[in-house]
């Protein structure tokens, strides 16, 4: 109801109607509002010379508009009759309701008749004030306009609806609140006068008692005034013109202007304009209802915005920190480099010191004794030596020849970085999405997941990042040689798939790839390093995982990390969207020249940073959780890498990626942990039980863990109970060395215990357990800790 009060209000006054009339343009006003807005028109504009000019064709004649400028563009608020002289311009007003209004040139005359019955200025105009049509008034002013009956209906019910609650009408003093009505007596009652004064006996047991606020509504259904003829005000409303769309009296059919007019029953005419009025509403009602939904829309947008945000931010943020991470790395070893340059000059220029002190000293003495020996005066004994003395002073100059008072090392440092290609790239990082001015495409992102090796082939997979704006019209494939050789184009089209056959069993292949359109390539994507098999032999396991029926024509391998060595140049989960592309294609591109000795090709260089040294960097598995085995109850999110459970029992979720051979590292943080449960973190066999705790039965090896300690569990066997649990932002890792057999935990980055289990062998996928009490996500592609490292080589 608060809704329809605008719909209630005048737009001159911006109070309830009081006594409205209806315009032509089936807008209301008040009538002492529409006689406020009155004004005069020339002579030549009145309905008289109108009619004798043969031009008018109804009682309300309507001004052309291109005659008034009802109010200026630069919507100043100034309204005028530009076309008329006698009417002089006057400024506009506005309503409480912000329509503007034209007040009258001059005050009306005073009168003391009612505002319905005072005379109207001769040649009147008026214009409604809601779409600013004009039109000139006839001889009957005002009065030729119908009154809106049920317009003052529907005001009186909704001043009702919103006044205070009812009173008890026959309390003597201070009126209670009225309990019930009674129907027939028309008298509200409080309880004790209905029980004094209106007892349910006799015959007033058989008067029907009703709540107050029903017993208002009846009243309100009581017979109103019926609307009388505007023209015959003594004629009440029984026909409807069909060609005028309006009630009219009998006295109008028979001596009026609707006399050859089509008519109908008014009642009959009533019930239908109600049934059309009824079935715009259903169309109006589903509009709205459109309208609700779109804002409920809206709203989830904004959160969805909030939400993306925060993730943005989190990316870039992370991103940022892998740059700055390189970057400090780097320094590193620019410094080391500078320092051994150091050390390396030292070390030159201390040797030759020592060298030139040494020789200097015995210099030095052989020239002290050779001015001895010339003092003695003895010739036969001076000639006896001075032969050799002669000829070590001459070799000893000798010795002091060109090159041994040269220094062997310059102060100088032979080294010189040139940063300003790495400086410029800074300047220009930016978002691709947001560079109308580039539209060369964006770099293509390699779908880790889908990339793998079999036997001597290659499987890549790629897509370009989701906020691109620029299309890209293909993409070009690079190889090596698989020696750290040159890289060579090996596809070029529009798919993002290739299966890459006729390579070296028993080599790693570096992969890129570039996306390209009519203005240019885009950068390369991060460095992949791929690893054959060892030879035709090799032994792989097939994972069980459901394949698309789209991809049922390509052959998709094993992604175990024993015939798949993924490492890309800034190892981090933030930078790969692991989700799969829509594109196929099984391309079989023979390699054989690339393996053919002296074979020439144009070399192509890739900037530093994109290149991986795979004798440096240990081979990492990327993996997610996979939908597809998990129980029913496990809530995914984030690309598969957040779980939950919808139930108070502990369920099961394994990865994607079993592991056979290999060392490795994944870590999960605990997002959300409450009620002190117990989830376990661990390794699993395909088959494992799916509804109880992980390590219940024999195919799981696990470490259940609560706020306080942990349990290795195997077999429903629980060993070595530690001190130390988890909390709300924890860090588990489970780390899986197949080389020596053993799985082991981490919490914090501290081993939990001793080495959990040992003699591990076999195809193991990892594996959680949790309820709905507890949220956490995974993180893979992580190093094997530096100091289990360590100790792994000194074993």
């Amino acid at each position: 109801m608060e809704e329809m009060e605008e719909e209630l209000k005048c737009p001159v006054c911006g109070s309830f109607y009081r006594e409205p009339i209806i315009l032509p343009c089936s807008h209301n006003l008040c009538q002492a509002c529409a006689r406020n807005i009155l004004v005069q028109t020339p002579e030549s504009e009145s309905p008289q010379s109108r009619r004798a000019s043969g031009s008018g064709v109804s009682d309300y004649d309507y001004l052309d508009l291109d005659k008034m400028s009802l109010y200026s563009e630069a919507d100043s608020g100034y309204g005028s009759y530009g076309g008329f002289a006698s009417a002089p311009t006057t400024p506009c007003q506005k309503s409480p309701n912000g329509v503007r209004v034209f007040p009258p040139a001059m005050p009306p005359p005073a009168t003391h008749l009612s505002p319905a019955l005072a005379p109207v200025p001769r040649n009147s105009c008026i214009t409604c004030p809601q779409c600013h049509r004009s039109l000139i008034l006839d001889d009957r002013g005002l009065r030729g306009f119908p009154k809106n009956r049920v317009l003052e209906g529907v005001i009186d019910r909704y001043q009702q609806s919103k006044a205070a609650a009812l009173k008890c009408q026959l309390c003597e003093k201070a009126p209670k609140e009225a309990t019930v009505m009674c129907e027939q007596c028309d008298v509200f009652y409080c309880d004790p006068c209905r029980l004094r004064c209106h007892p349910p006996r006799g015959p007033l047991a058989k008067h029907r008692l009703v709540p107050p606020a029903q017993g208002r509504v009846s009243r309100r259904l009581s017979p109103r005034k019926v609307s009388t003829c505007t023209d015959h005000e003594l004629e009440n409303h029984s026909m409807y013109c069909v060609q005028c769309k309006m009630p009219v009296c009998y006295q109008c059919l028979e001596e009026g202007k609707h006399s050859s007019h089509e008519v109908k029953a008014l009642g009959a005419m009533w019930k239908l304009h109600k049934s059309q009025l009824s079935q715009a509403l259903n169309g109006l009602s589903d509009r709205a209802k459109e309208a609700k939904e779109f804002l409920v829309q809206l709203r989830n947008m904004v959160q969805q915005i909030q939400e993306n945000s925060v993730e943005f931010e989190a990316c870039l943020v992370a991103q940022c920190d892998a740059l700055i991470d390189a970057l400090n790395r780097r320094k590193a070893q620019l410094l080391a480099r500078v320092n051994k340059e150091h050390e390396h000059k030292l070390k030159v220029v201390r040797d030759q010191i020592s060298h030139c002190t040494v020789k200097l000293r015995q210099t030095t003495g052989l020239m002290e004794y050779c001015l001895e020996v010339i003092k003695e005066n003895d010739p036969s004994g001076f000639l006896q030596i001075s032969d050799a003395l002669i000829r070590r002073v001459h070799l000893t100059e000798d010795q002091w020849g060109k090159g041994t008072l040269t220094p062997r090392m310059t102060t100088d440092f032979d080294l010189s970085l040139d940063n300003s290609p790495l400086l410029q790239s800074i300047h220009q990082l930016d978002f691709v999405q947001m560079k109308a001015s580039s539209p060369v495409p964006a770099t293509p992102i390699l779908q880790l997941e889908e990339c793998c090796t079999h036997n001597n082939s290659a499987t890549l997979s790629w897509k370009q990042p989701p906020l691109s704006t620029v299309p890209a019209e293909g993409y070009i494939l690079e190889l090596d040689d698989g020696n750290g050789g040159q890289f060579r184009e090996v596809y070029v089209g529009k798919e993002t798939m290739c299966t890459v056959d006729g390579l070296h069993f028993n080599s790693t292949y570096n992969a890129r790839i570039k996306a390209f359109n009519k203005t240019g390539v885009s950068q390369y994507s991060k460095t992949l390093v791929l690893q054959t098999s060892e030879d035709t032999d090799s032994e792989e396991q097939t994972l069980p995982f459901p394949v698309p029926s789209e991809r049922l024509p390509l052959r998709r391998m094993s992604p175990f990390s024993s015939t798949l060595n993924l490492q890309p140049s800034f190892p981090g989960r933030s930078y790969f969207d692991l989700r799969s592309s829509p594109h196929q294609l099984s391309l079989h591109s023979s390699l054989q020249s690339l393996n053919v000795p002296g074979c020439s090709f144009e070399p192509q260089s890739a900037p530093y940073s994109q290149l991986v040294d795979i004798k440096k960097l240990l081979a990492v598995a990327w993996f997610a959780f996979d939908p597809g085995s998990a129980h029913a109850d496990i809530i995914f999110s984030n690309d598969n890498l957040t779980v939950t459970c919808s139930s108070y029992d502990d369920r099961v979720v394994l990865g994607k990626t079993g592991f056979s051979k290999g060392v490795h590292y994944w870590e999960l943080t605990v997002d959300r942990y409450e009620n002190h449960p117990d989830p376990a973190f661990g390794v699993a066999r395909i088959d494992v039980m799916k509804d109880v705790m992980l390590g219940k039965d024999d195919k799981a090896w696990a470490m259940y863990v609560d706020n306080n300690r942990s349990w290795f569990m195997h077999n429903n066997s629980h060993t070595n109970r530690t001190e130390g649990g988890i909390t709300k932002g924890a860090t588990i890792g489970v780390l899986l060395d197949l080389n020596r057999k053993t799985l082991t935990f981490f919490i914090n980055d501290e081993q939990q215990g001793p080495i959990a289990f040992e003699n591990v062998e076999g195809l193991f996928f990892p594996a959680v357990s949790l309820n709905r009490n507890v949220q956490v996500t995974l993180h893979t592609g992580l190093p094997v800790p530096d100091f289990y490292s360590s100790r792994a080589s000194i074993a």
